[in-house]
Formats: C-alpha cells, structure tokens, sequence
C-alpha cells in the first residue's frame, strides 16, 4: 500500500481501508466510485479478507416477513445490533423463493412453485446463482412432502468456496419412511452434486432445522430430541454425533437450542426464568463450559415464545412471536430491535437467521 502525506487532509493507505471495512456494503460500492485510488484499494484481496473478518464479528438477524397470505414475494429485514433495522427484497432472483438457510453472507434460498430448484445468493451484492438440477432427485423421494429435510450452506471465507447440503430420509412410493438417510451436496468448485446414503434414527422438527451451524469444516444440527448434534463433515460426507452438555437436559419447561458464537458451537437453555449459555471450548474432546446464566424474569411474559437466533461473546438475538430482542450481556440489558407490524400468523423464528454481511461471489 501506498503511505499518504496526513499534511495534505488524506489519511494513510492503512487508515482507509479500516475505515472501508467497516461501512455497509452499499455505501463500500458507492465509495468504489468516489476517485481510483479508492476503488484500487477496496478491490484488493487484501480489503476483501479485512471486511469480512470485521463482519463476522457483528452477526445479525435475517427475518423473513410476508406481508400478507396474497403477496406474492415477502420483504427481508436486517436487525443490525450496530446500525438498526433495514429492509431489502431478493427480487434480483426472477422467482419466488424462501431462505432455507445462511452461512456468512450467502444465503441458500428454494423457489416456491418449482419443487428442487434451488438458489445461493448474496443478498448484498445481488448475485445469485441457480444451482444445476441433481440427477438424482427423480429417484429420492425426501419425507415429508418430497423436499429435503435438512438444508445446510456451508461458506468458507478462506478458500472461497462453498457447499449446499440437502439430506432427508428415504420414502418408496406408497411406504413410510425408511431409515436411509439420503445426503446430496452441491460443490462450488465443481459445479456438481454428490450423494451419500447412510442409516439414520434421528428426525429434526420445523423449529431445529433452521439452526444449522457451520464450523470446523462440519454442518451441525440438533435432533428433534435434543439428545445430541448430527454433524457432516464435509471433507469425508461421514455422519457423527456429538454429545450435549452433561448440565442440560430437554426435561419439563427446558428448551434447547444450537448456535455458532464467535467461531465456536454454542448451546442454550432455556427454562421459565433461566437462560444458559454453554459453549464447547475444545471441539475435539468434546468439553463444554457454562459462559453465561441470564435471569429471564424482567421478560416472564415473553418466555414460553422466545426463540434464540444469534449470538456474540457480548450480545445475543432472540426472536418471538412479533418482535426481535437483543440481551446486552455486559449491562444485562434487553432491548426490542424490531416488531412486526402486520397481522402476520407464523412466529418470527419461523424464518429467522443468523446473517452477516460479507464480500463472497457466489456466481
């Protein structure tokens, strides 16, 4: 990088593009096109890797709101514990579609009227890309309603590439379904899908399968009976679990939940006046540690529908039925984000999900 002279009114090479890493993306294009210096400096590797390091250090929350049963295309709101609340539509995508999933700025989306077409977009550049139809779904039939159980994204900042993962169990025509588990993951690099077949007990419930957590080269999920995670990993498509904390269990008024905080994989509990906090501080031997116990007794009305989607080592996202709070750790502060304003029916959480805003071509 080059050193300007401070003298003159401009500051350093260095100091810009720290002060670039930290605007939205937005107002990053419109910097783009302020002079040619400033564009050299915001299309370097280099920035690209700053802005998104400082990105992931500020999650948000992603929520999917439909107007009404009549609209055809449903607005997308950023609760942004730094800058508010924003709205934007993914109307650059020529079709209707649902999230199903997010990973670090991309979001995996499914077209509503045509079963098995599926999308990755980044919602902030608007790019897009359709993924190619996998020879293999005319002869997978997924439970319930022929679509994957399962929908993961996994985005990996360092290498630039990333995976659409679509599992479910097995159903033969006029049969119940079976144990086999049938897993297709799309390749960036390759531009192809591959399958794997496993047997799997486990079933997942509407409110688990939008908590997919990538770390470690590995989607997690939690089972329906919250007995433990199912992880993929996606180098070897091998199948494990991993055990949950010994201090928590899913007994009478005990909710659990799974979510990623500062790159590590979090769990927690909720009970009527208690919320805790575990994350695993060593992955590989599977050590969990209590980081936090939060009195839920200033929002006692609001328990029985809170639903966990975000978190960082200083704050945390939960969304109810209408509205999306923040817990301020440190100053053991609540505060409500944003609140639905219509008559919507479905609880937020329904389609709430951890988002950051990041540089990844997804083309």
């Amino acid at each position: 990088m080059n050193h300007c002279n401070s003298e003159n009114g401009v500051f350093p090479d260095e100091i810009m593009v720290q002060i670039f890493a930290r605007l939205p993306i937005k107002s990053l294009f419109r910097t783009k096109c302020v002079c040619k210096l400033w564009y050299k400096l915001t299309s370097e590797r280099y920035f690209t890797r700053l802005y998104n390091e400082v990105s992931l250090r500020n999650p948000m929350v992603l929520v999917e709101v439909n107007e009404s049963l009549s609209e055809s295309r449903s607005s997308l709101i950023l609760v942004d514990n730094i800058r508010g609340v924003s709205e934007f539509l993914l109307d650059f995508i020529k079709d209707r579609v649902r999230v199903r999933a997010s990973c670090n700025g991309l979001l995996c989306c499914s077209s509503i009227p045509d079963k098995g077409v599926y999308y990755v977009c980044n919602p902030m550049t608007r790019q897009y890309k359709l993924l190619p139809r996998s020879r293999e779904r005319p002869i997978t039939r997924f439970y319930p309603d022929g679509e994957a159980t399962l929908v993961g994204l996994a985005c990996n900042l360092l290498t630039g590439k990333y995976n659409v993962v679509l599992a479910g169990h097995h159903r033969s025509f006029g049969h119940r379904p079976e144990r086999t588990f049938i897993c297709l993951i799309f390749d960036s690099e390759s531009n192809k899908w591959r399958k794997s077949v496993s047997l799997q007990d486990d079933r997942f419930t509407h409110m688990n399968t939008n908590q997919v957590v990538f770390i470690n080269g590995a989607l997690h999920w939690l089972t329906a009976s919250c007995s433990c995670v199912l992880v993929l990993n996606l180098d070897s498509d091998i199948w494990r679990k991993i055990s949950l904390p010994d201090e928590v269990n899913s007994g009478s008024g005990n909710r659990i939940y799974l979510l990623e905080s500062d790159g590590l994989l979090s769990v927690i509990q909720i009970s009527e006046v208690w919320m805790n906090i575990f994350m695993m501080e060593n992955y590989e031997k599977e050590e969990w540690h209590m980081v936090d116990r939060v009195s839920l007794r200033c929002i006692r009305g609001m328990v029985p529908g809170i639903f966990p989607i975000s978190q960082t080592g200083e704050y945390v996202f939960l969304a109810t039925h209408k509205q999306v709070l923040v817990y301020q750790r440190n100053s053991r502060v609540w505060k409500e984000m944003y609140s639905v304003k219509n008559n919507a029916t479905l609880p937020l959480w329904f389609s709430a999900h951890s988002f950051r805003s990041t540089i990844f071509p997804c083309q």
